[in-house]
């Protein structure tokens, strides 16, 4: 496997072709030549956090197939500009698949796919689908709604706070899961949420972790690339709810779980079904009942009664008996968004834009 940094690779890359694409998605069954596949990251790959699960499905892809693929890696690649030049040299240079792992990887995604027509390309987090481009997402929400029950059991101050790094949907969405799932516990909890506009700067993350704790937040969730969040309200003295990777180890004993996610099987089912030539653009989007979202191991400071409370709860939203986003649900002005007995669409939950009652701070 080729690893490469931002620099390197756009020093390497040069100026890419923008010809079509040659072969076809079923043209490489397990040929002589390792199928290439190009992975390109959003920020560095570290010990935890979002582009280390990334990173796992790639090594997923590497169990499985071993010597029949060949795969580069690029990390670091957030910018627009960078990151189309980048998937149009991958492209150009005879990867067959081609990942991108972030929403901000749509736009160029979505210009260079049309341009390589034969090649197979995946989009974590993407929303628009072409007859070669297909996405693949976690249903966040599960996590964090069992994440808030936790917290809400743990809470004293009944503010818990929420970190996220940009104010999109897929953030949004998951920040109302966690105030909603601590208020089917204690009603009148509210949330104090403070948006980087990054997904990855750990100074800016640890002054909004200490805003909150000094709003009287003893429990912070972070939805970021760091275990920042964590770190900080552990040395604070509050409760933290870890992302993407289990975090505890950072969290001075106070982290109470964390929404991890598990992308092998999205990564190995793209990689055989091309090198099997039987891949297809789809729309994948699973959670706590497909396994790509899981809850790590509970605190041992939560009661045995709790912890046996949030497995049944884990249980329940897997199999459809509670959905987090049930009804009645109304927004910050108190106007019903989600009518009683009724739950949120699939295309309501993916686009939300609104703060539900009790979430303190403002989308824009």
């Amino acid at each position: 496997m080729i690893d490469l940094t931002r620099r390197k690779f756009l020093q390497y890359s040069g100026m890419a072709g923008t010809a079509l694409g040659t072969g076809s998605f079923a043209s490489r069954a397990y040929a002589d030549e390792p199928l290439k596949i190009g992975v390109v990251y959003v920020s560095p790959i570290a010990d935890i956090g979002w582009t280390k699960q990334h990173s796992l499905g790639v090594e997923a892809i590497k169990k499985e197939l071993g010597d029949k693929v060949a795969i580069t890696v690029i990390d670091n690649i957030f910018m627009p500009q960078d990151a189309e030049r980048v998937f149009r040299e991958l492209a150009s240079s005879g990867n067959k698949l081609i990942f991108g792992t972030s929403f901000s990887h749509g736009t160029p995604l979505q210009k260079v796919a049309p341009r390589f027509p034969k090649i197979a390309f995946e989009h974590c987090s993407g929303i628009v689908h072409l007859a070669n481009l297909g996405t693949f997402e976690a249903k966040y929400y599960e996590g964090t709604f069992v994440a808030g029950a936790a917290g809400a059991h743990m809470s004293k101050s009944g503010k818990i706070g929420f970190i996220g790094g940009f104010p999109i949907p897929d953030i949004v969405g998951p920040a109302n899961a966690l105030l909603l799932g601590a208020q089917s516990v204690k009603p009148e909890i509210t949330c104090n949420a403070i948006f980087l506009n990054s997904w990855f700067d750990p100074g800016k993350e640890k002054e909004a972790a200490k805003t909150l704790l000094s709003q009287g937040c003893d429990v912070i969730c972070s939805m970021t690339d760091t275990a920042t969040g964590v770190q900080v309200a552990g040395e604070g003295g509050a409760w933290s709810i870890g992302y993407a990777s289990d975090m505890a180890k950072f969290g001075s004993g106070k982290q109470l779980t964390a929404f991890t996610m598990d992308w092998s099987s999205d990564y190995v089912r793209a990689a055989k079904g091309v090198a099997e030539g039987n891949w297809k653009p789809e729309a994948r989007w699973d959670g706590l009942a497909g396994g790509v979202v899981k809850m790590a191991p509970y605190n041992e400071a939560i009661p045995a009664d709790v912890v046996a409370k949030l497995k049944q709860l884990e249980a329940d939203i897997g199999s459809g008996k509670v959905h987090p986003y049930a009804g009645e649900l109304k927004d910050q002005a108190g106007t019903v968004k989600v009518a009683a007995g009724a739950v949120a669409t699939d295309a309501e939950i993916r686009g939300m834009n609104w703060f539900v009652k009790g979430m303190i701070g403002k989308l824009g």
